[in-house]
């Protein structure tokens, strides 16, 4: 898959979970399962259903659990023999071992609350507005490539809203990455309609050029440039899939390209001017001003790095919003600061956000870009800051589980003797 449609196919799973979580509650998943198979006494472990999530697993009551003094009317079985009694104990030891590691790997990543996480765990959303770059061969779909020589694309941005507009660009290399004469023969912007519907606005036919205009950085450097922007171009009613097709050829050599954008014509919320920030409770968090004109659900995520510009946490905001001025609150957790030893001050950039529109698609309404560092916190200390680690009644309930699955691994083993 390309860069491109890897950037497409994220954007559209909406707010990513975070990785190590389902790490945590795969290995869960496979403690419970192998317990099933050896609470059955005396009898080979069964192959189970997949059990469920630790929040929602279900309490045994005595007179259910097969370890529990049998029932009159259930006689017990025979002794285990000695073989049978260590391949049980190998079987609880194993699960007690992956009970222990999905504890410990659950406490690990709920260090620190959702919305406070290591940009570690975020390595993908470190330069959210770069370009996406491809490198890919001339050809028509279907038809051989042109041998020798390489399409070199960028474009700007994937999602649209409003009167937002972005910048693409192509150039021909060959091998020693020296620009090639391309000719675009054809050029249009169209809609891509849903399955079942038909396209609600005409063709536009683009200019692509370079001649140091419309978006081209340098006069007949060899790289061709396109100036997307549909609600200019006759896209105003449209929401969803927008696409750009090239033409091309070269030496005689026909090729077709397009870029993909995702539009909507609407606006959700404006940004409004002001960052302040707030240390409380041993944390700091910055609060953004905006505008908002459509109520729901609102996504925003910022990237904080220290002074050295060095990155080392992401701050995460997803909330509903009400119709009016809002403030929207990123957070530095305490002791994410206490564990990272950032030098201050911090430097908030790079924030990313946009309405989420469930059960529709788009399923999103993109906010401007706010690029670059917006704000620089006050120096503190790194010991104003709390080492303690979060809290909440979510995180006890799976510490709760996770602890459960563990202690009744252990106690097996010691039913079942040395």
């Amino acid at each position: 898959m390309t860069r491109r449609g890897r950037r497409l196919a994220r954007g559209r799973l909406g707010w990513p979970v975070a990785g190590a979580l389902l790490v945590v509650l795969g290995v869960v998943w496979w403690v419970v399962r192998d317990g099933q198979g050896a609470d059955a006494v005396g009898a080979s472990p069964p192959v189970s259903a997949a059990a469920p999530l630790p929040a929602q697993k279900p309490q045994m009551g005595p007179a259910a659990d097969p370890r529990a003094a049998p029932a009159a009317s259930a006689p017990p079985g025979p002794p285990l023999t000695e073989a049978e009694r260590q391949a049980r104990r190998a079987q609880w030891a194993s699960r007690l071992e992956r009970a222990q590691e999905a504890l410990t790997a659950y406490e690990q990543s709920a260090r620190y609350p959702h919305e406070s996480r290591p940009a570690s765990e975020h390595p993908d959303q470190m330069r959210p507005f770069d370009p996406v770059a491809e490198d890919q061969p001339l050809r028509m779909p279907g038809g051989s490539a042109a041998q020798g020589v390489r399409l070199k694309t960028t474009q700007e941005r994937i999602f649209l809203s409003g009167n937002e507009s972005a910048r693409v660009t192509l150039s021909l290399v060959d091998a020693e990455g020296r620009a090639l004469p391309l000719r675009v023969q054809r050029a249009v912007l169209r809609e891509v309609p849903q399955p079942g519907t038909t396209a609600r606005a005409p063709e536009f036919a683009m200019g692509v050029n370079d001649n140091g205009q419309t978006g081209d950085a340098v006069p007949g450097d060899g790289i061709l440039t396109a100036w997307v922007q549909p609600q200019q171009q006759g896209f105003q009613t449209v929401s969803g899939l927008v696409r750009l097709e090239l033409w091309l050829e070269y030496g005689g050599q026909p090729g077709f390209l397009y870029f993909d954008f995702i539009f909507s014509p609407e606006t959700a919320a404006r940004w409004l001017p002001g960052v302040r920030e707030e240390l409380r409770n041993g944390s700091l968090a910055f609060f953004l001003k905006a505008e908002v004109l459509v109520p729901g659900r609102y996504v925003v995520s910022a990237r904080v790095d220290d002074a050295q510009g060095r990155t080392f946490a992401v701050s995460l905001f997803n909330e509903e919003l009400r119709a009016g001025t809002q403030e929207i609150r990123l957070p530095v957790f305490g002791k994410l600061v206490r564990d990272a030893q950032p030098t201050f001050p911090l430097r908030l950039r790079d924030v990313d956000a946009f309405l989420l529109k469930p059960d529709v698609y788009p399923d999103r309404v993109m906010l401007p870009r706010l690029a670059g560092v917006i704000h620089q916190s006050r120096s503190y200390a790194v010991s104003d800051f709390s080492d303690a680690t979060w809290r909440s009644e979510e995180r006890e309930r799976y510490v709760g589980e996770l602890q459960r699955d563990v202690d009744e691994a252990r106690k097996s083993l010691e039913r079942l003797g040395p």
